[in-house]
């Protein structure tokens, strides 16, 4: 039985040879803000797709540390730039629309790990209640990069694109 995802061009060259509908995907129990858990790769065997491009599917290998995802666990993943699929919670998928997540400029991963609320409510503890931020950085949650996170209604004018760093987080004086 052939399923729509196999020719779905995201997902192009990511099935496992002997398993028709098995692929990895990158699966965490949140970013570097609000884990200390890294995160794995694990097989899932994919089980639909909607119109959005969220996949969805099941879990076959149990992560060796994470606490929110173990074998046989239904996730949603999409496929953002860079080189592995990642899971998405339904608030993430939710919120992301309203925001501009630009690039890594380590890893050029353009997707977050967190929905930005939570982000903001991590990050921004002080934040009064009905406060908002128009944006804010965030670090990459696979690389340790830097991600800044914009409301799509927010306008700037005259700013220069975010560029890629050709030096390492420590490196004050290149």
């Amino acid at each position: 039985m052939t399923h729509a995802w196999h020719d779905h061009p995201k997902l192009e060259r990511r099935f496992h040879p002997e398993a028709a509908d098995d692929l990895q995907v990158l699966v965490h129990d949140g970013g570097p803000r609000l884990s200390d858990r890294s995160p794995e790769l694990v097989w899932v065997t994919v089980t639909g797709c909607d119109s959005n491009d969220v996949f969805s599917g099941r879990v076959l290998n149990q992560p060796t540390q994470l606490t929110t995802v173990e074998q046989g666990t239904n996730i949603k993943f999409i496929a953002p730039s860079g080189k592995h699929l990642l899971m998405v919670t339904d608030k993430y998928i939710q919120e992301r629309p309203n925001w501009i997540i630009h690039p890594c400029n380590q890893c050029g991963l353009d997707e977050l790990f967190d929905a930005p609320s939570d982000l903001i409510r991590v990050v921004f503890p002080d934040l009064p209640e009905g406060g908002s931020m128009g944006m804010f950085s965030s670090f990459c949650g696979v690389c340790g990069g830097v991600q800044v996170v914009q409301d799509k209604d927010l306008e700037i004018k005259d700013q220069p694109p975010i560029q890629k760093s050709t030096k390492k987080w420590w490196q004050f004086w290149k």
